[in-house]
């Protein structure tokens, strides 16, 4: 019931420029940002990591909608495990270009079913379930001296699929002694 109207037209009654805020942030666009956010830092994003700007959106966004930055957290594990299925999720997905889709990079052979490279959702389930750790050495990964590589357990080329259960996370110098192997 607010008798000017929006913040934007009120701005704009003012003959002011409008903030640029996004002011109707759906569930969808949160639990994407904190997908992007682990993926970039390579391990479950803190609030102390949210409050260094590396998300597009404030930590109190999250906050605000999910009742607190670890309930965020709980409502994106079962997102991204498929436990809670968002209705909007498929139809803003392609309205944005955000769907997955396999990598024009490599070849998908006829035998696979999957595309070579993992959707950001499946790394992030690896990341989760291996704990952001190297499966052969055991070194944390993104420390800065040990990248990230979703390795195929089964090669891609010896036809192992681009699973959950095909994949785990090695650090570099692991994945590149192992080869095709």
């Amino acid at each position: 019931n607010n008798r000017l109207g929006t913040w934007e037209e009120i701005l704009h009654k003012a003959g002011l420029k409008s903030t640029g805020f996004k002011t109707n942030i759906s569930d969808i666009e949160l639990l994407n940002e904190i997908e992007r956010v682990w993926i970039l830092l390579g391990k479950q994003p803190t609030t102390d990591d949210m409050k260094k700007g590396i998300s597009k959106f404030h930590l109190c966004t999250f906050t605000r909608r999910f009742g607190g930055w670890r309930k965020a957290l709980e409502e994106f594990v079962k997102y991204i495990n498929g436990e809670v299925i968002y209705r909007e999720s498929h139809k803003e997905d392609v309205a944005q270009g955000n769907e997955d889709k396999p990598s024009t990079n490599n070849t998908k052979f006829k035998s696979h079913k999957t595309p070579r490279e993992p959707s950001n959702r499946l790394k992030v389930q690896v990341l989760m379930r291996d704990g952001n750790r190297c499966r052969l050495c055991g070194v944390e990964c993104n420390d800065g001296l040990h990248n990230i590589h979703f390795d195929h357990i089964i090669p891609w080329s010896k036809g192992g699929e681009t699973t959950l259960e095909n994949l785990q996370v090695l650090c570099s110098d692991c994945n590149l002694a192992k080869g095709n192997c």
